[in-house]
């Protein structure tokens, strides 16, 4: 597997790669929508994301798709 295939995200760096908010990529994560992985910390949780599940997403089925949101 390429190394920039595997590359872990920030919840920003995935969301400019997909071009949504962070926010979207955050809910998507939480919902299950979107594979993340969770760093728990003392005060916050803090999550990362794979490049390749962030391509593998936004494949047929994609979540926008089942929110019925691209005509």
């Amino acid at each position: 597997m390429n190394t920039l295939q595997s590359e872990w995200l920030t919840a920003r760096e995935a969301a400019n790669y997909l071009r949504v908010k962070p926010r979207t990529i955050l809910l998507w994560a939480r919902k299950g929508h979107l594979k993340g992985h969770i760093l728990s910390g003392i005060r916050r949780v803090t999550w990362r994301f794979l490049r390749s599940d962030l391509d593998a997403t936004m494949q047929l089925p994609s979540v926008a798709l089942t929110k019925g949101r691209i005509q």
